[in-house]
């Protein structure tokens, strides 16, 4: 029989490892190198926004009116106009900076005990992060010396906002660097017993992704990133890159267990797990490609990143990998550790113990476990009926008790509306002028009905004026939105109606409803689209419907039980605090579609692997049920090794500072841990056994689907079963 792709690569990687392993080498420095020189380039909001939200910014953006960041800095007192020294200091002390422009005199709130300072910072608005620490120092000094005087400050805006997440994602990022690693490190070190063995998947999947990181920052320059690209392209290329590697040389190991010479044994692991890490990486790829049909700037940096991570990933998997292990040799198992995975010593055949003692009762009544299975997955799945998704804002980013959410609370308490007000964007068309009498009456129409606090701005050579108009309640809420909805429905069309004008209404709460619209639109191509291409590849892998099929209900399963979780932890609060987060009362709107897509690519890790292992047997003549117990005890170990640093690494993600990422790590972690377990050792096996042969049955139509071995010729062949030298596995 002719080898398979990666059986050639492996053989080829083997004979020229020297070629294999600088090869490697010199492609990681290159990318990395031409990547750090190029730079990064994010995307600006105007980029971000859909909808009407993203028309009317990109009216402000092609007029080249420049949208300045924006300050709110509130002095509060015990008594009334006890604030009027502060604040003025405070005025000096912003102007003195050099930073600011477009100071306002103090506004009063109602009961005279506190003053809002509006300001706007100097430069552009995409710098103004990088300029705002003299304010946010000046502002600092204000409110140490208030404290003993019984004043307070408090401070929120576009470009001290900016800081603080950028500030945070850095440290975030760099501490899930420094946990990740380690955890991942050790658990290897727990499954292998030895340090080389543990070191060369770390070592493989980091390397993977600082290739993927100067890979991405070329592409930046054709597709603009969010900030948070890099962060879920590490916990990809972490989580994968291992997982590649330990389906690989767990299968080395026990070829060279049960006999077989390094050669032969390699031989073996590429053919077979090679091949399923190829399927798989595959399919991860062409599932995560789903993204770009959801229209949104930021999903499709996400498949950019993934895809780059898990192809590089995936490569060095079937190619340098089989270079190191056939350079290494015995001394794979370098640095043994005492009393760690001492049942290697028994032979291939002893791995697998805890999986065949749970599946004894599962093939002994597989519909109840079947069926207790689907309930418990249902449960889980439960709290998403409920879910609510929305763009969460900053203050619940960063959490209740942060300064800036602290800072949100009590400036929007005072002054309802100031830090997010809709914008209204205006631009005349050629044969209108924004100048004109009739315009100047709609618009002084649109400023009467939008009540106290609304702004008009005219940018006269531009032919486009903007209208600010201050939302209730936080300026997110649903009183927010109701207000929104009339601006948009009512108010707004009816002040421009016959007019030769384009009208949109913007800001942060347009920008979060038109994205979540956008995602609903969309979520129905994304999903529809991934599950095409896991039906196409298993069926063209499997050649069975029925296992297609399968695959997909199984995902889906595991994707609504994530859901659920999501739903209870974040939006209801339940154990929310046992991760160090808090109940914000929904979902961030772009992780339900994010998270659907993810686990569909990486669920095919294990399921392309188990079922592989599961044909396999049955190409060797076993029955049904003998090759689902066997397929199943002998991916156990790799199986759960893989599961356990998955979880481990999206267990960090979960316990980081922002919101969205600590909901990405719970979502991701609770569904690969259930994918892993209730899923794989127990609802996979169980319903295999019910469907008996029709797992296997090819309808006559698709006869003509090619015949692809999940084995090895000389897999079959098992040679006599020779001693195993010490500390071999």
């Amino acid at each position: 029989m002719r080898p398979n792709l990666a059986a050639r690569l492996g053989v080829w990687s083997a004979h020229h490892r020297k070629t294999a392993i600088l090869g490697w080498l010199l492609f990681v420095v290159l990318a990395t190198t031409i990547g750090g020189a190029s730079g990064m380039v994010t995307a600006s909001d105007d980029e971000m926004g859909v909808g009407d939200s993203g028309r009317a910014a990109a009216i402000l953006d092609d007029a080249g009116v420049e949208e300045p960041a924006g300050e709110l800095v509130m002095v509060s007192s015990r008594t009334a106009d006890g604030w009027r020294d502060a604040a003025g200091d405070l005025s000096e002390a912003l102007t003195a900076t050099g930073e600011t422009r477009r100071m306002q005199a103090p506004l009063p709130s109602k009961d005279g005990k506190d003053a809002l300072l509006r300001f706007q910072m100097k430069g552009a608005s995409d710098e103004a992060a990088d300029r705002v620490q003299p304010v946010l120092d000046a502002v600092q000094k204000a409110k140490d010396e208030g404290a003993g005087k019984g004043i307070s400050v408090y401070q929120f805006g576009d470009a001290s906002s900016e800081k603080q997440l950028g500030d945070l994602l850095s440290d975030d990022l760099t501490k899930a660097e420094f946990t990740a690693v380690p955890l991942a490190l050790g658990i290897l070190l727990v499954a292998f017993g030895a340090v080389v063995a543990a070191l060369l998947p770390v070592g493989l999947a980091l390397t993977a992704c600082v290739a993927a990181f100067g890979l991405l920052s070329l592409a930046s320059h054709q597709l603009h990133l969010f900030e948070t690209t890099y962060s879920v392209m590490f916990l990809m290329g972490l989580a994968v890159g291992v997982d590649y590697c330990l389906f690989y040389l767990r299968r080395e190991r026990d070829e060279r267990a049960a006999g077989h010479d390094a050669e032969t044994a390699l031989r073996i692991a590429a053919a077979t797990s090679g091949r399923a890490v190829l399927v798989s990486g595959l399919t991860v790829m062409v599932a995560m490609a789903g993204m770009f049909l959801s229209g949104l700037l930021l999903f499709k940096g996400f498949a950019v990143a993934t895809i780059l991570v898990v192809c590089v990933a995936m490569l060095g998997s079937v190619t340098v990998l089989p270079a190191l292990l056939s350079a290494l040799g015995d001394r794979i198992n370098a640095g043994r550790i005492p009393f760690l995975n001492r049942k290697n010593k028994k032979g291939a055949h002893a791995s697998g113990g805890i999986a065949r003692k749970i599946l004894r009762p599962v093939l002994a009544a597989p519909k109840f476990f079947a069926v207790a299975s689907v309930a418990l997955l249902l449960a889980l799945a439960a709290p998403a009926v409920g879910m609510k998704t929305e763009a969460l804002g900053l203050e619940k980013q960063f959490g209740s008790d942060a300064p800036l959410s602290v800072s949100f609370r009590e400036i929007t308490k005072e002054f309802p509306g100031g830090p997010a007000p809709a914008k209204i964007v205006v631009k005349a068309d050629e044969a209108g002028d924004i100048r004109s009498q009739k315009m100047r009456d709609a618009l002084d129409e649109v400023v009467r009905d939008a009540g106290k606090g609304a702004e008009l701005t005219v940018h006269k050579n531009a032919g486009v004026a903007e209208i600010d108009v201050p939302l209730p309640g936080d300026g997110s809420g649903a009183e927010a939105k109701k207000a929104l909805g009339e601006l948009r429905d009512d108010v707004v069309p009816a002040a421009f109606d016959g007019l030769d004008a384009r009208a949109y209404v913007g800001g942060d709460l347009a920008d979060s409803v038109d994205f979540s619209d956008q995602l609903s639109k969309g979520i129905v191509p994304v999903f529809a689209f991934i599950a095409a291409v896991t039906f196409l590849l298993m069926l063209f892998s499997f050649r069975s419907v029925v296992i297609a099929v399968t695959s997909i209900a199984l995902n889906l399963l595991s994707v609504g039980a994530a859901y659920g979780v999501m739903t209870a932890v974040f939006q209801h609060g339940w154990g929310a605090e046992l991760i160090g987060s808090e109940q914000v009362g929904a979902i961030e709107n772009w992780m339900p579609l994010f998270v659907l897509v993810v686990l569909f690519g990486l669920s095919m890790d294990y399921h392309v692997f188990v079922v592989s292992r599961i044909s396999e047997a049955r190409d060797r003549g076993l029955d049904n049920r003998t090759a689902i117990r066997e397929g199943i005890t002998r991916t156990a170990g790799a199986v759960t090794g893989a599961a356990v640093i998955m979880v481990a690494v999206f267990a960090v993600f979960g316990t980081l500072s922002m919101q969205d990422m600590q909901q990405m790590g719970v979502g991701l972690g609770v569904a690969v841990l259930l994918d892993a377990t209730v899923v794989r050792m127990v609802l996979l096996p169980s319903l295999m056994t019910l469907l008996g042969e029709r797992n296997w049955r090819t309808p006559r139509g698709l006869s003509w689907l090619p015949r692809i071995s999940h084995g090895e010729p000389a897999a079959a062949e098992q040679p006599a079963p020779r001693r195993v030298p010490s500390g071999r596995v």
